[in-house]
């Protein structure tokens, strides 16, 4: 029986890395049935929407997606396509891991770690209020009648939100996976030290969790001492778990730390559904030119295969991957040694290095 996937090309270098990522993920040879759906710029310009409902239906629907990078307009009022798809699924948790790759360019070598990052609350939440509007000037009377600090009457605002039941579940997921890997650690990162009632519950609930699973070691890190701790010894750790914004921050450091966003896979997981994207964005530059480095979304595809039971296929996945990027022939020109374009892999080339492993 085939697993049928909602898959999202995306905008910019989306549909090439996305096809690329189809040849891969149907040579491994387990049934996929390929529902293919819109989002980001593209969707705006074919159904007057950048995230249609028929995209979210399609995904509740087969329970798994696949998505490439999406292009969300800056300052003009449009919400992250990415935050709105997390949040009308409930994909509380954004697993990010990075693990070096012999033949990546990296200052580190032999990293090997888990960002789990909260996906629905912290200063993602989208209770924002603009300045000057009345609504803002509602919430600002409100929190100076209450607060004898004040705030600035035409103060743009942001609400962070920490629930206790939201920060248990994502420590919780953050313990499951450490336990169902073979992980040793689990560290939570927060800024409780300034944000005492935010930051506060979420290490309060973190410590509860903790308790519960012994045989797991517990620790946690205020979010820019870790910052330091990675660059200084990040063989120290093991899984990160975070709120919203500080998992955003950290996963991209962690990426940087493996290579870059080119080689940095994601998911994102609810009780009833599951999306993996890769981290990178659309590169409109790129697209059209079949240059793009496809690892990113080849690696999301592998996460997807392990979501899906599919362990065996998806260690062939990233073996042969690691693999050609080991090799540094049939790569993209990102990943050469000497970043020579003329010598480079085009992005359907590389994908098909990556199957003749398989």
């Amino acid at each position: 029986m085939a697993y049928r996937i909602t898959l999202i090309p995306g905008d910019g270098i989306g549909p090439e890395v996305a096809a690329a990522t189809q040849r891969v993920l149907d040579a491994t040879g387990v049934g996929i049935e390929w529902d293919i759906q819109a989002a980001g710029m593209n969707a705006l310009e074919t159904h007057g929407d950048l995230l249609p409902e028929e995209t979210l239906a399609s995904i509740r629907r087969n329970g798994v997606g696949l998505k490439g990078p999406m292009t969300t307009p800056i300052g003009t009022g449009f919400r992250s396509v990415n935050v709105g798809l997390r949040q009308a699924l409930g994909l509380y948790a954004n697993l990010r891991p990075g693990k070096t790759m012999e033949g990546v360019q990296s200052t580190f070598d032999d990293i090997d770690l888990v960002v789990v990052r909260e996906n629905l609350e912290g200063m993602y939440s989208g209770v924002e209020f603009d300045t000057g509007t009345s609504e803002a000037a509602a919430v600002i009377g409100a929190i100076n009648a209450n607060n004898p600090k004040g705030v600035d009457p035409k103060a743009a605002i942001s609400i962070k939100v920490i629930t206790a039941a939201e920060s248990n579940r994502i420590v919780r997921y953050a313990f499951e996976y450490a336990r169902a890997n073979g992980r040793k650690l689990v560290t939570a990162v927060h800024k409780a030290n300034i944000m005492k009632f935010t930051d506060g519950l979420f290490l309060r609930e973190a410590q509860a969790v903790a308790a519960e699973y012994p045989e797991i070691e517990f620790n946690d890190r205020i979010v820019d001492n870790m910052c330091m701790q990675l660059m200084q010894k990040p063989r120290d750790y093991d899984v990160l778990v975070m709120p919203n914004l500080y998992g955003d921050i950290v996963s991209d450091l962690v990426a940087g730390m493996v290579g870059g966003l080119g080689v940095a896979p994601s998911g994102n997981i609810g009780p009833d559904a599951a999306v993996f994207e890769p981290i990178h964005g659309s590169a409109p530059s790129h697209a059209g030119k079949n240059e793009a480095n496809p690892t990113a979304m080849i690696l999301s595809g592998a996460l997807m295969l392990r979501h899906l039971g599919e362990r065996d296929a998806a260690e062939t996945v990233e073996r042969a991957v690691a693999g050609v990027i080991r090799d540094g022939q049939e790569v993209t020109y990102d990943l050469r040694a000497d970043r020579d374009p003329s010598k480079a892999a085009t992005t359907t080339g590389m994908a098909e290095a990556i199957v003749a492993r398989l």
